[in-house]
């Protein structure tokens, strides 16, 4: 059994692909494998991989006959992992000489279920530090008690499941797979999920990975109907948390996430094309809708006067609608 897995997706990444083979191969060790997941590429990265498989040490290249998207990807590269630890990279980003090495031994020597990381936001020539919104450091704790207050930012609004490393124990709980489909926010039901249980965690600092921002392939830069999967990826959220024993508890923050990403989306929506702009329109009023009435007033009793405002104003679509038997 390899000691590590790393599942890393690619699609249509050709320009940035070989910085993230080249750091894979500043991390290689005989005891690990890289799972390289081609989700149906059409320019030039399938011969790359191909070409990674044959040199790269631990390569292994895996290729979908059609797109399905970044969480079916890291879902195919999961089912071939044989690691007794996991990790993720995605194809257009890479990590620093040693990093995984790093992460494993800190894994290790904590013995817990998962570890978050700190990592490096790459916007062009800028780079700036982004943490795990997680105070305490290299202390194993409960993952629940890192899902709260509701109103701070804390470790399920850092959802990035390249930022740490698992243990094999909570794949094969069925812990660490994404829903299938999802195009964006895929790794929001996970993070929630990851954190409510999985038995025990650490944040453990050492920003060795490097995320790429503003590539203009990724979903993040494109403003098709695959941006609107935010919407079942938190109609989700908020289902798993709803059936959680703390959903009392749980609630105001699964809810307060959902309104902030709504409002989010909202103040770019020009970005959008029209048609998918009023079917944000339409799927966010919707999903109001579908909030607990009760936490959602007092989630938009404690948020800012604007994002508010514009909350409130769509629920009264809602309201207005229902009023004239839409």
């Amino acid at each position: 059994m390899p000691k590590l897995s790393v599942v890393v997706p690619f699609f249509n990444v050709q320009t940035y692909a070989p910085d993230a083979l080249r750091s894979l191969e500043l991390n290689a060790r005989d005891d690990f494998e890289f799972l390289l997941v081609d989700d149906c590429s059409t320019d030039g990265t399938p011969a790359l991989l191909e070409r990674a498989a044959r040199e790269l040490p631990g390569a292994v290249h895996l290729r979908h006959e059609r797109n399905g998207g970044l969480a079916t990807a890291r879902n195919t590269g999961l089912d071939a992992a044989r690691g007794e630890y996991l990790a993720f990279l995605d194809g257009d980003d890479w990590l620093a000489p040693g990093h995984l090495a790093r992460i494993l031994a800190a894994i290790e020597a904590l013995g817990c279920d998962f570890v978050r990381t700190d990592h490096v936001r790459c916007t062009g020539r800028s780079r700036s530090v982004q943490r795990v919104p997680y105070g305490p450091q290299s202390v194993v704790a409960d993952p629940r008690t890192a899902i709260l207050p509701a109103d701070r930012a804390t470790s399920v609004d850092y959802p990035y499941a390249w930022a740490g490393m698992y243990h094999r124990r909570l794949l094969e709980r069925g812990v660490l797979h994404f829903t299938d489909g999802l195009r964006t926010a895929e790794d929001r039901p996970w993070i929630w999920r990851l954190h409510r249980e999985a038995r025990s965690f650490a944040a453990v600092g050492t920003p060795g990975i490097f995320y790429r921002r503003g590539v203009s392939t990724s979903l993040t830069q494109i403003g098709d109907e695959r941006q609107l999967d935010f919407i079942r990826a938190f109609d989700q959220v908020l289902s798993d948390v709803a059936a959680d024993r703390d959903s009392d508890l749980l609630l105001p923050k699964a809810v307060r996430t959902y309104c902030a990403i709504i409002a989010h989306h909202f103040g770019s929506i020009e970005r959008f094309e029209p048609a998918v702009a009023r079917k944000l329109r339409s799927m966010s009023t919707a999903a109001l809708g579908r909030m607990p009435r009760d936490v959602l007033d007092r989630v938009l009793d404690s948020m800012d006067g604007e994002r508010s405002a514009l909350l409130r104003r769509l629920r009264r679509r809602l309201r207005t609608a229902a009023g004239a038997g839409v």
